[in-house]
């Protein structure tokens, strides 16, 4: 058995707003558009998961649901700004067997790295852009039993290249 996960950064935000706080920034209108292309491009794909854990921000909340995959999804504080050993521990309580976890770099790119033996081949990688998605399997019938650098990386797309911009 194998379980996936779909590890997406939030779409592109707004910084000219006059939001009271770094987690109140919404999308901005590629953000917008970007969110429905990742969303299209997992459906083409059959990459649509079974469990979504974000980020409460009103980003990640915006790009999840602009995406409408459909999905029940869960909003957490722990996931704004994780780094990479609370992304591990929050993806190792899962239920599902296709997991999206939606959150915000640098630690989406670091735990993109950590988490599987190779990284795909792909330019963007590295910098992980807003709205760039791994899709990655796990040899293992339960997120319980995850360990790092054991992902096999299956896909990956950023919105810039979706959207042809």
């Amino acid at each position: 058995m194998t379980c996936t996960l779909i590890l997406t950064r939030h779409a592109k935000s707004a910084w000219d707003t006059s939001v009271p706080s770094d987690h109140a920034r919404p999308l901005n209108k590629r953000g917008r558009r970007s969110a429905p292309a990742i969303a299209d491009w997992l459906r083409g794909n059959g990459h649509v998961p079974d469990q979504v854990i974000s980020s409460s921000s009103r980003r990640t909340r915006e790009t999840f649901e602009l995406m409408e995959l459909g999905v029940p999804a869960a909003f957490t504080e722990r996931l704004y700004h994780a780094n990479s050993d609370i992304l591990f521990k929050v993806l190792c309580q899962a239920e599902k067997p296709r997991v999206m976890l939606i959150g915000h770099n640098p630690g989406i790119a670091a735990f993109a790295h950590s988490i599987v033996a190779t990284p795909p081949d792909h330019s963007r990688f590295d910098d992980y852009p807003t709205g760039a998605t791994l899709v990655a399997e796990f040899d293992i019938g339960n997120w319980k039993d995850l360990s790092w650098s054991s992902g096999k990386a299956i896909d990956f797309a950023v919105p810039r290249e979706l959207l042809g911009e």
